[in-house]
C-alpha cells in the first residue's frame, strides 16, 4: 500500500505547495495567457499533473494512470451522460422548429426594455440555464434580445450579469453532483448549502440588473415585477434545492418564476414604457399560438422535468437500482446497493491501495475507490427516457432523431474531452495527495480563509468557464482546508460552487458565446470583459461576507455531514 506524503519536497510544505499547484498555474497560464482551447489547456494540466505526481511524490506509475483513469469515467459517466442528453432534448426542440414558438411565447409579453430583459435574460435563461447550460443560456438569452431591437452590448452584459445564480445548479444539478462525486459529501446537504447562499444572491440579482441597465430611479418604476421575479426564483431555489435535491432546483424555480412574470406582466404595466439609447424599436406582435400549439413547444421541458422527478422519487429509485444491479455482468468487484446508492464498483487496482496520513485524516486509513454503477437511476438516464418520449410526441422521424444525435455528438466532443480530463486531473490530485498539501498550504489563512474559499471558487470559474470544471478541480482543496482548520466542509465545498458562478461572466468561454450570440465584433469582447469584471468581483466578494457570516456567526444554519469514508 503507497502511502501520502503531505510534504514530499524537502519535508517542507512551503517548498512543496508550488510544485502541487504546477498543474494548476498550467491550466490557468493556458486559458489566460495562451487562450487555448479549453481541452487543450486540461490536457496541459493532466499530463503536468502526471509528471508531478510520479516525480515529486512518488506515486506509482500504475497508481497515477488508473487514478486519472477513475477520474476520466466519472467525467463520461454520469456528468457527460447528463450533458449530452441535455443538449440532445434542447437541439431536438430548435430541430423541430419548437424553441421558436417558446422564443415568440416569451418575448411577446411585454415592450418594455427593462421587464424584457429581467424576463429573458434571468427568468428564460435559467430555465435554459438548467436544462442545458455550458453556456447554451448566453447564447439563447442574448440572441432572443438581440432579436426584440437591443443593443448588442447592452444584450450581451446583461445575459452574462443574469447567466450566476442559477449555475451552481445548471445542468440537471450537474455542478452539484461533481462536487460531491469529488468531496465524498454527500448530495443533500451540499445541494441545501449551495441553494442557501444562491438565494440569498438571486433575490437581489433582478434588481441588480436593472439598477445597472437603467439605473437606480427607473428601476423603482418595476419595483413590483423586480420583487416577483427575485422571490419567487429565489423562494423555489431554496425549497428545492433544500428539500428534493440539485437537479430540478433551476427548472423548477425558473419555470416558478416565468409563470408569476407572465401573470405579473398580464396584471400590471409599467407608467412609463422604456426604451435604451441605441435601440431599433422592436416590433412586438403579441402570441398567436393557440394553447395547444404552446403546450406542445413546451412539452419536451415538462417531459424533462416529470422523468427526472420520478428518477428521483425515494421509492422508485430503489427498484430502479435493483433493475440496474441485476443487469451488471456477474463477477464484478462490488458494493451491493443499498437503498438511493446502486452497486459500487471497488475500482481494481485502486481501491484502498492508497493510505492517508494525519492531519488530513485523524489517523492512516485507506483510500477508497468506489465507482457508483447507476446507468439506469441515472439523471442522464432520465434525460434520455424524456428525448425518447419527446422524439414521441413531437413526431420526431428515426432519421431525424438520428441526425440530431450525431449533430449533438459533433458540437459537444472537445467540450466531453474537457470534462473527461478535467476529472482525471481532479482524482489524480485526490489521489496523490496534491490537493491535501495545497489544502494545508491554504490552512494558513486561519479565520479567514471562509472568505478565500470564495476567491479560489470564483477563480476557478473564471479560468475554466465552468463551475463543473472548478468544483472537480478544487471541491476537495476546500474540504481538506476545512478540515484542517475545524471548519464545516460543507459550507467550504459549497462556497466553492455558489461564490465560483460569479466568475461565470467574465470567463473567456461566456464572453466568447455572447459577442457570437448577439454578433458583436471579436473587438468587443474586451469591452465586455471591462463592464462584468467590476461587477463580478463585487458579487464574489459578497458572497465571501455571506460564507464569513455562515462560519462563525450563524454554524448551526449549515448541515452537518462527514465527509464519507
Amino acid at each position: 500500500m503507497w502511502q501520502h506524503n503531505y510534504e514530499p519536497i524537502a519535508g517542507s510544505l512551503a517548498l512543496s505547495a508550488p510544485v502541487a499547484a504546477l498543474p494548476i498555474v498550467v491550466l490557468f497560464l493556458m486559458l489566460g495567457v495562451v487562450r487555448s482551447p479549453a481541452w487543450q489547456a486540461a490536457a496541459s494540466a493532466l499530463f503536468t499533473a502526471l509528471i508531478v505526481s510520479i516525480a515529486a511524490y512518488g506515486m506509482p506509475a500504475k497508481l497515477a494512470i488508473i487514478s486519472t483513469l477513475y477520474g476520466a469515467a466519472y467525467g463520461l459517466f454520469p456528468i457527460a451522460w447528463i450533458v449530452f442528453a441535455s443538449i440532445m432534448l434542447y437541439r431536438i426542440a430548435v430541430d423541430t422548429g419548437k424553441f421558436e414558438i417558446i422564443k415568440d411565447s416569451v418575448g411577446s409579453l411585454t415592450d418594455d426594455r427593462r421587464l424584457q430583459a429581467m424576463f429573458i435574460a434571468f427568468s428564460f435563461g435559467a430555465f435554459i440555464e438548467g436544462a442545458a447550460g455550458f453556456g447554451a443560456p448566453v447564447a439563447v438569452s442574448g440572441a432572443m434580445l438581440a432579436g426584440l431591437g437591443f443593443n448588442t452590448f447592452y444584450a450581451a452584459g446583461i445575459c452574462l450579469l443574469a447567466n450566476t445564480a442559477p449555475v451552481a445548479f445548471g445542468s440537471i444539478g450537474i455542478p452539484v453532483t461533481t462536487l460531491a462525486a469529488v468531496t465524498g459529501l454527500p448530495v443533500l446537504p451540499l445541494s441545501a448549502m449551495v441553494g442557501r447562499m444562491c438565494a440569498m444572491i438571486s433575490i437581489i440579482i433582478p434588481g441588480y440588473l436593472i439598477v445597472v441597465m437603467a439605473g437606480r430611479k427607473r428601476a423603482i418604476e418595476v419595483l413590483p415585477a423586480i420583487i416577483a421575479c427575485g422571490v419567487s426564483f429565489a423562494g423555489m431555489q431554496f425549497y428545492v434545492s433544500n428539500n428534493v435535491g440539485p437537479e430540478l432546483t433551476d427548472i423548477v424555480s425558473s419555470l416558478t418564476c416565468i409563470v408569476v412574470m407572465v401573470a405579473v406582466l398580464k396584471l400590471w404595466k409599467p407608467r412609463n414604457i422604456m426604451r435604451l439609447e441605441g435601440d431599433t424599436p422592436a416590433s412586438i406582435t403579441m402570441s398567436r399560438h393557440s394553447a395547444g400549439e404552446l403546450f406542445l413547444a413546451w412539452s419536451p421541458y415538462l417531459l424533462l422535468v416529470v422523468f427526472v422527478l420520478l428518477w428521483g422519487e425515494a421509492s422508485i429509485k430503489p427498484r430502479i437500482n435493483a433493475i440496474g444491479d441485476s443487469l451488471l455482468p456477474a463477477g464484478l468487484p462490488t458494493v451491493p446497493a443499498s437503498g438511493l446508492v446502486a452497486a459500487r464498483l471497488m475500482v481494481p487496482g485502486l481501491h484502498n491501495m492508497i493510505e492517508r496520513i494525519p492531519p488530513v485524516v485523524p489517523q492512516p486509513s485507506p483510500y477508497a475507490a468506489l465507482f457508483e454503477l447507476n446507468w439506469l437511476s441515472a439523471s442522464g438516464t432520465a434525460c434520455l427516457f424524456a428525448i425518447f418520449a419527446t422524439a414521441l410526441v413531437l413526431r420526431v422521424s428515426p432519421s431525424r432523431f438520428a441526425k440530431t444525435y450525431v449533430d449533438t455528438f459533433k458540437q459537444l466532443k472537445f467540450a466531453l474531452l474537457t470534462i473527461a480530463c478535467m476529472l482525471g486531473l481532479a482524482y489524480l490530485m485526490n489521489y496523490s495527495g496534491m490537493t491535501s498539501t495545497l489544502g494545508l498550504a491554504l490552512a494558513a489563512t486561519g479565520f479567514a480563509f471562509p472568505f478565500f474559499s470564495a476567491v479560489v471558487g470564483w477563480l476557478g470559474v473564471f479560468l475554466t468557464g465552468s463551475d463543473t470544471s472548478a468544483n472537480a478541480l478544487f471541491g476537495n482543496l476546500q474540504v481538506v482546508t476545512a478540515d484542517a482548520l475545524g471548519l464545516n466542509p460543507v459550507l467550504t465545498a459549497s462556497v466553492n460552487s455558489a461564490a465560483g458562478v460569479m466568475g461565470k461572466m467574465i470567463s473567456v468561454q461566456s464572453i466568447a458565446v455572447a459577442v457570437a450570440a448577439t454578433q458583436m465584433t471579436s473587438a468587443d469582447a474586451g469591452r465586455l470583459f471591462r463592464f462584468t469584471i467590476k461587477h463580478s468581483v463585487f458579487l464574489m466578494i459578497v458572497m465571501g461576507l455571506i460564507s464569513m457570516l455562515y462560519a462563525y456567526a450563524f454554524p448551526g444554519a449549515v448541515p452537518a455531514a462527514p465527509p464519507a469514508p
